[in-house]
């Protein structure tokens, strides 16, 4: 009897074994079905959600060892039991190591974050860089653990995205499968990293996806969840941040303070942001001119936070402890103010000086700083029937932190589920939509997308722009050989009159050519030596161009109204 129970047992299991290797094969070979892409989304929101855990915890323990104590959260009241050389050495070391890391594992020495995960997005069919993705995780964990001043969900993002990469890869995911694989991960990092579902998955929308797709909603609810679950089993279910007994709204004749609150935060939060790019553009002119090796780039910038923490230890690593008490109210109106210039300061150096990390949980304790100093301000001429000035810095940490990010919903819903207080809703988003608008006047929409911008790729203007960047003139273009294709001296005469596009072009490129011309057909052309004749390829007629174009629109509707 035990010998035929064994038996069926052992047939049973291989059994299993071979239709799961089917069923992978399957859909490796077919793609995964609605059902089958669920619980794919469900595996990778857990994997996700113990990456961003890992990556929390290794920070925090590293970080405890180098500086040596236990209160990391709050290390600027440990300080002063530091020796002052160890606070300038440590970020230095930590940033010749990050310099060589990157230089090995990156063909340009820059890290990796949430904008080249927008990036993958839009472009390449939810897919980033691999091997420069887990060099640059790396590289803000050792930023993070040895000083630098930045936040650790951005290398979190950008993790969970390489590891939907690998899935994407595995399964070869077409591109609508590939963008919400993306998002999935990401959802069950943020959400894991902030014990906040709703605004995970709604940031995976808001601010990776751009739209919000129905068909999407679903696998990305289902990892934002498995994300959070994680994060409480391992974590508990708390919140990030305690906040003082009263901050409720006290008088709706209050709310227009909170427009001026608003006003202000997107003038704070333009300034971080420009901040960072003058220092990423002076990084760049004194690495060329002075013939800087790019691995010692981040050392330098190390070195000069080291200086910095010596006076201002508040800037190390990601800030929560500040942040805490700035929303708690135990931060005076002049520190407010100081500290609030020094971080944006130290996060210019650390970003420019391309040592690794993120912008939102820099971007919430500047705007926690700021918040309170103008609440304290405000209170002090306006006492009676004033709200409490940390009222004002719960709203002004949403609203740099959604200005920044570019992510009005998403960032409001962090604040609520980051704090458990949902009846300051009125002031918050009040101060959210009046800083975000006025900051996405003064840089491309967010923080993200002008990093992309300024690297030439253009998300801001929407998909009716960036989709002719993905279409190529030879993948549109006729050969000459065809029929009702024009004759080869044709095409000759007007690439001497300069009427040709390259052969590396896109649309964005073909289609300006096409309207300065008024011609139906452009010869493309693959461009030699200075002394090699050019050569001729095919032609792209007008017609084409603008039927790819439209095709290219309408995938884009359809992946998200579907």
């Amino acid at each position: 009897m035990a010998e035929q129970l064994g038996g069926y047992l052992k047939d049973s299991m291989s059994g299993l074994g071979r239709g799961l290797a089917e069923a992978l094969r399957v859909v490796r070979r077919n793609g995964p079905s609605e059902v089958q892409f669920w619980f794919i989304a469900l595996a990778i929101g857990i994997s996700a959600a113990f990456a961003a855990l890992l990556f929390r915890l290794g920070v925090s323990h590293l970080q405890s060892l180098v500086y040596g104590t236990d209160d990391v959260a709050h290390i600027h009241r440990e300080a002063a039991g530091i020796a002052w050389y160890w606070l300038l050495a440590i970020p230095m070391l930590g940033g010749l190591v990050v310099g060589i890391v990157l230089h090995v594992f990156t063909p340009d020495g820059r890290v990796r974050a949430v904008a080249d995960v927008i990036e993958g997005a839009a472009l390449n069919e939810g897919r980033i860089e691999r091997r420069a993705g887990v060099a640059s995780a790396l590289a803000s964990f050792v930023t993070l653990s040895t000083g630098g001043s930045s936040g650790r969900e951005g290398p979190v993002v950008h993790l969970a995205a390489v590891m939907a990469t690998y899935v994407s890869r595995w399964i070869h995911a077409d591109g609508i499968h590939g963008r919400t694989l993306m998002g999935c991960a990401v959802a069950g990092a943020v959400s894991a990293s902030f014990n906040a579902p709703i605004a995970g998955g709604i940031f995976a929308l808001e601010v990776v996806l751009r739209h919000y797709a129905i068909k999407a909603f679903a696998p990305i609810a289902i990892a934002a969840v498995a994300g959070t679950v994680v994060s409480r089993l391992v974590m508990g279910d708390v919140t990030e941040f305690f906040l003082s007994p009263n901050t409720e709204l006290g008088f709706y004749a209050e709310l227009p303070a909170f427009v001026v609150l608003g006003l202000f935060c997107g003038i704070v939060a333009a300034a971080l942001m420009r901040s960072i790019f003058w220092a990423e553009g002076f990084g760049d002119v004194v690495q060329a001119r002075l013939g800087l090796h790019r691995a010692l780039r981040p050392m330098i910038a190390g070195a000069i936070l080291g200086g910095i923490a010596i006076w201002w230890p508040h800037i190390i690593g990601v800030g929560w402890g500040v942040t805490s008490e700035a929303i708690t109210g135990g931060i005076l109106l002049w520190q407010a103010v100081v500290f609030v210039i020094i971080k944006i300061i130290a996060v210019a150096v650390t970003m420019g000086g391309r040592m690794g990390g993120g912008i939102f949980s820099p971007s919430l304790m500047v705007g926690a700083l700021a918040g309170l100093a103008f609440g304290l301000a405000a209170t002090s001429v306006f006492p009676e029937g004033s709200s409490p000035a940390t009222l004002y810095a719960l709203a002004g940490m949403g609203a740099v932190a959604a200005a920044v990010l570019g992510a009005p919903i998403s960032t409001t819903l962090i604040i609520f589920e980051l704090t458990g207080d949902w009846q300051t809703g009125l002031a918050v988003m009040v101060a959210v939509s009046l800083s975000t608008a006025l900051a996405s006047r003064l840089v491309d929409r967010s923080f993200f997308l002008t990093q992309l911008e300024r690297r030439g790729i253009h998300l801001a203007a929407g998909p009716q722009t960036y989709l002719l960047g993905k279409v190529r003139v030879t993948s549109v273009m006729r050969a000459l050989a065809t029929e009702r294709a024009p004759e080869e001296e044709a095409c000759w005469e007007m690439i001497r009159k300069g009427r040709y596009v390259d052969a590396a072009d896109t649309l964005r490129q073909a289609l300006p050519d096409f309207e300065e011309s008024g011609a139906d057909f452009l010869p493309v052309v693959r461009i030699g030596g200075e002394e090699d004749a050019p050569d001729l390829l095919g032609v792209l007629y007008h017609v084409d161009a603008l039927k790819a174009y439209n095709r290219a629109l309408a995938e884009q509707a359809r992946e998200e109204h579907s």
